[in-house]
C-alpha cells in the first residue's frame, strides 16, 4: 500500500490571550523581515505546550516538529493527555486551519468529524444537512441521493430526519454527522473524541464501519480517543503526543503501553496540587490510598481480600454543610471501565461542616478483582454540583490471585476481570 498521508516538519503557533496573529506591531516586524527574506522572527521564540505551567512568553507552540506517514487502508491512533495537541493535530490534517511551518501531503478527499455539529447548520433539516456535507465534499447530488438511504439508516434517525438539527440532541447529531462523513467514500476519514458522546450501542457500530473500512474498503482513518480499549482493537499504530511534541511513534500496543506507563509515574502523592481538573473545587481530592483492615497502606492486594478505598478531601467551605457525594471508578491500563460506585448510590452521602481536612472511606469486603492492574479515578459532587473532577488517576493498585472463593480453586485464568460467587442448587 502506497503513502496517502504525508506530515513533514509541522508545527502550530499561537498567541495566549489574543484573537488573531498579534498586534500591527508584531506585523510590521513580520514584514520587514519577509522584505529582507529572513525568517519570521516569532519562529525563533515560544513556550512549550504546557497547559500546567505558568505562561511567560505571549507565544506558544500547540505542535512542534511533527513528522509522520499514514499509508492506504491503515488506521492510525492519535494518544495523549487533554491539551496534548491531539485536537490541533485533526484541525491540521482536516485543512481547517493552516499549520505554521512544514507541510501536510495528502491524496484523495479528507472527511472530519472533530466536534459535535462541526459543518452542520442548525436551522436546515438532517436531510438538508447531508446533501450539504455532501457537497463540502466534493459529491454531486446524484452521488449522494445513491447513499441517502444508508447513511440514514445508519444514523438512527429516521424519524428526525426532516427536523431541523437544532432540535437534535448531541448524541443525534453525531450520529448523523459520523453516518455523513463514513459513507460519503472518502480516501480518509478523520474522528475525534465525538464518539463518547454516542451511546454504546453506537458506539460498537462506529467502531465496526471503521474497521470496515479500513479492512474492506481500503480507506484511511485516522483516530483520537481516550478510549485505550478502541484504540487498542481499531488501530494498527499509534502516535503519542506530550507538550505538542510526538513521543513516541509505533506498534499500538506499544504506544498505549508508553502513554499508560508515563501518566501512571506522575501520579503526585498530593493531588490537590495538579491542575488538570474541572469543578468549583469546594471539595477536592488531596491524596488517595488503599488500606488493609490491618491498617497498613498496601499496592498489592489479594482477589477476596478486604481493602479500604482511602480518600482524603481538601474542604474550602467558610459558611455552610456541604453534601459531599464521593465517586471512584476502577480501570484496566488501557483505561477500560471495571466498576463505578457513588456514596450516593448507597444513601451515604455525607455531610461536612466548614474549611478543614476530612477522610473519607469505602471498605470493600471480599474485592470481587482477578489478578492484573488497576488503576482508580475518582469525582466529588458537592450539593448537586460537580466540585472535583481530576483527569488523571489518583493511584494504582496491583490484585494477587488469591483464594477468593475460599474453595482452593483460583479460578479463571482468563481475561474476565470480575470474580462473581453464586449459591448453587439441584432441582430434579
Amino acid at each position: 500500500m502506497g503513502t496517502i498521508l504525508k506530515a513533514e516538519n509541522i508545527s502550530k503557533q499561537y498567541r495566549l490571550g489574543k484573537v488573531g496573529t498579534g498586534t500591527l506591531g508584531d506585523d510590521l516586524k513580520r514584514w520587514w523581515y519577509h522584505l529582507r527574506g529572513k525568517e519570521d522572527p516569532f519562529l525563533k521564540v515560544g513556550g512549550v505546550n504546557d497547559r500546567s505551567a505558568k505562561a511567560t512568553e505571549d507565544y506558544i507552540w500547540a505542535l512542534r516538529d511533527i513528522n509522520f506517514e499514514v499509508k492506504q487502508g491503515e488506521v492510525l491512533g492519535i494518544i495523549g493527555k487533554n491539551g496534548a495537541g491531539k485536537s490541533t493535530l485533526l484541525k491540521l490534517l482536516s485543512r481547517v486551519t493552516a499549520p505554521t511551518t512544514g507541510s501536510i501531503k495528502t491524496k484523495g478527499r479528507i472527511a472530519s468529524l472533530l466536534e459535535i455539529g462541526t459543518g452542520f447548520h442548525p436551522e436546515l433539516t438532517g436531510r438538508e444537512n447531508i446533501f450539504m456535507n455532501g457537497a463540502v465534499l466534493g459529491m454531486t447530488k446524484a452521488e449522494i441521493k445513491t447513499k441517502l438511504d444508508e447513511i440514514i439508516a445508519f444514523s438512527g434517525c429516521e424519524m428526525y430526519i426532516d427536523t431541523p438539527v437544532k432540535r437534535y440532541s448531541s448524541g443525534m447529531t453525531v450520529r448523523l454527522g459520523f453516518a455523513v462523513a463514513a459513507h460519503l467514500e472518502p480516501e480518509i476519514l478523520v474522528v475525534d473524541e465525538v464518539l463518547a458522546v454516542g451511546d454504546a450501542e453506537f458506539q460498537k457500530k462506529a467502531i465496526g464501519k471503521m474497521q470496515d473500512l479500513s479492512t474492506g474498503e481500503g480507506r484511511t482513518v485516522i483516530f483520537v480517543s481516550h478510549n485505550m480499549a478502541s484504540v487498542k482493537s481499531l488501530c494498527d499504530r499509534g502516535i503519542v503526543l506530550e507538550n505538542g511534541l510526538s513521543v513516541f511513534e509505533g506498534e499500538v500496543e506499544k504506544a498505549i503501553n508508553f502513554y499508560l506507563s508515563n501518566e501512571r509515574k506522575v501520579i503526585p502523592k498530593d493531588l490537590s496540587t495538579v491542575e488538570n481538573r474541572s469543578g468549583t473545587r469546594l471539595a477536592k481530592f488531596k491524596s488517595f490510598e488503599i488500606i488493609h483492615p490491618n491498617g497498613q497502606s498496601v499496592e498489592n492486594v489479594l482477589s477476596g481480600d478486604s481493602v479500604i478505598f482511602t480518600f482524603t478531601l481538601d474542604i474550602i467551605n467558610p459558611n455552610k454543610s456541604l453534601k459531599v457525594d464521593l465517586g471512584f471508578s476502577i480501570h484496566t491500563p488501557d483505561d477500560e471501565l471495571v466498576s463505578v460506585l457513588y456514596s450516593s448510590y448507597q444513601n451515604e452521602v455525607k455531610h461536612l461542616e466548614g474549611s478543614g481536612c476530612y477522610t473519607m472511606e469505602c471498605k470493600i469486603e471480599e474485592l470481587p478483582l482477578n489478578e492484573g492492574e488497576y488503576i482508580v479515578k475518582g469525582r466529588i459532587e458537592c450539593d448537586k454540583v460537580e466540585s472535583d473532577w481530576p483527569k488523571f488517576p489518583l493511584g494504582k493498585f496491583n490484585v494477587v490471585k488469591g483464594d477468593f472463593y475460599k474453595t482452593g480453586n483460583l479460578g479463571f485464568n482468563g481475561k474476565s476481570k470480575l470474580l462473581i460467587k453464586g449459591e448453587w442448587g439441584l432441582k430434579i
